[in-house]
């Protein structure tokens, strides 16, 4: 009987066709609590409205040191969940001795497989580098770009360039045009995207990114400091769903880039409202599961955490997170000291507490659904969750 279950169960899974692999770029265990716990108190009660990632089935635990240290950047994180290799902090896509290593993206693409890298931040930022391009240095953006337009990849998807012309050289080719000449179709906000579905390679950024092909690009705008028009993370997704799906499998990353980028800030509101907003991601991709659940498999999970973030603080058994709906900027955005003062007042009273302005040591959660998914559970080091991700085919 027991053999026979076992059968029932393994023929139930179909061919993994379609993974999302999500990194909430500094989102620590404490970042998805408070985003849940803020939900509850603003529906007047204590607990938690949970995420649609914290519903799914399986759960695990991951180690994020780096070689060089017990506390990563996210370079060397990046690498470990693209392609199981430790590294030194700084380096992307190579080893500690700094030969590289492939991604998981540019190994199955080899295979025939669709790609779509995506974030929140500039696509050629360290996290979403980590799945395409090699060199030992992070800071080299401008060599990432190159290695970005000649991927192949089927779909690119954020803020555009941080450098895109080569410094000290005005002859090299600017990476905008770079990927023109390589194939690529770029659309320009979420309403000129629906538009050009049918390119053969499409990078989707901001509306306003690319436009002067000469500007750096940084990042989409925060969810707390949105207007209408601005590109949002879910939109990218729904956008890469389009036009991966009807090519019949696909691959992608999806990088919450700006959990990470709030807990640098010690802002609390923002850091909520970038996990809820990197949550809608997270349910779009939910969405296709239900309609493939025999070919999908969803993996949610950080390269770091960022801040330290302690829900309770000063010695008080009490959080007051509904306190942090008063605010409607994040502390980027605003100018004057006084308002920035009035930012950290307002973490103070909802009692939300920061040990760092930068990464920390903590381990981060691993949620998983679909084909598979079991394997995610238990703890165990970042470097094993690509692996897991790749026996499931």
């Amino acid at each position: 009987m027991i053999i026979v279950a076992m059968m029932i169960a393994i023929s139930s899974y179909g061919e993994l066709k379609y993974i999302f692999y999500m990194i909430g770029d500094g989102m620590g265990s404490n970042q998805v609590l408070a985003a849940e716990m803020y939900q509850a108190e603003l529906q007047g009660r204590i607990g938690r409205v949970p995420l649609r990632m914290t519903s799914f089935p399986y759960f695990g635990m991951a180690n994020t040191f780096s070689a060089s240290s017990g506390i990563t950047d996210s370079a060397a994180a990046g690498t470990a969940l693209a392609t199981g290799h430790k590294t030194n902090n700084g380096c992307l896509g190579v080893d500690k001795d700094s030969v590289p290593v492939i991604s998981i993206a540019e190994e199955w693409h080899k295979e025939g497989w669709p790609v779509g890298i995506m974030t929140s931040v500039a696509i050629d930022h360290a996290t979403p580098a980590a799945f395409y391009a090699h060199v030992n240095k992070r800071s080299k953006y401008y060599k990432i770009g190159t290695q970005l337009a000649s991927t192949g990849y089927e779909f690119f998807g954020g803020a555009g360039f941080h450098h895109p012309n080569k410094k000290k050289d005005p002859s090299a080719p600017n990476l905008y045009d770079l990927c023109e000449a390589n194939g690529y179709t770029f659309a320009h906000g979420y309403a000129d995207a629906q538009t050009k579905l049918g390119a053969d390679k499409l990078i989707l950024v901001q509306a306003n990114d690319g436009i002067d092909k000469n500007k750096p690009s940084e990042s989409i705008p925060y969810a707390i400091d949105r207007k209408d028009g601005d590109l949002t993370l879910p939109q990218i997704v729904e956008t890469a769903i389009a036009y991966l799906a009807p090519k019949g499998k696909f691959f992608m990353m999806i990088e919450g880039g700006k959990i990470d980028y709030a807990g640098h800030g010690d802002d609390a509101a923002t850091n909520i409202q970038e996990v809820l907003d990197f949550d809608q991601a997270i349910e779009l991709a939910y969405q296709f599961y239900l309609a493939h659940p025999d070919e999908t498999l969803i993996v949610v999970t950080a390269d770091h955490e960022t801040g330290g973030m302690a829900l309770g603080t000063d010695g008080k058994y009490f959080l007051n997170l509904k306190a942090l709906q008063e605010q409607k900027q994040s502390i980027g955005q605003v100018q004057k000291k006084r308002d920035h003062k009035a930012i950290r007042q307002l973490n103070a009273t909802a009692r939300v507490g920061w040990t760092s302005s930068a990464h920390t040591a903590a381990n981060v959660p691993v949620f998983a659904i679909g084909v598979g998914a079991e394997r995610f559970t238990g703890w165990y080091d970042n470097t094993e969750i690509v692996k897991k991700i790749k026996a499931g085919r």
